[in-house]
């Protein structure tokens, strides 16, 4: 059984994209993570060091999303999960990496790539 923490609609400016006007002006990103973990000795304890700090996570997604350079959603999703996975006690990850108004030559919303990884 696994419980999930969820860190919902991070926002982070990046450079990513397959054009080169993307990767050149940038644009923003948005991020989900759910992480599935046991969560019951934390709420027994009431302790920050028996859970994952989401600070942490924050800065994680934070670090990939507007440190790095990729050209494809796809590779900023599984980054993340890899490094979420090395980090963390969980047992998976699901992350949703969203581009608002992906340049497709029409109208739409955003485009989404989501993953699940297990350890």
């Amino acid at each position: 059984m696994a419980d999930r923490v969820s860190l919902v609609n991070m926002v982070f400016y990046g450079y990513h994209g397959a054009y080169g006007a993307e990767r050149e002006m940038g644009r923003r990103f948005e991020v989900d993570v759910d992480l599935y973990t046991d969560v019951r000795p934390a709420a027994a304890s009431d302790s920050l060091a028996r859970t994952i700090n989401y600070v942490d996570v924050y800065t994680i997604v934070k670090d990939i999303v507007e440190g790095g350079r990729y050209n494809l959603l796809e590779t900023i999703a599984e980054t993340i999960a890899a490094k979420i996975l090395a980090s963390f006690a969980v047992e998976r990850v699901t992350v949703r990496v969203r581009k608002p108004h992906a340049p497709v030559g029409g109208s739409l919303d955003g485009v989404e790539v989501e993953i699940t990884r297990p350890v």
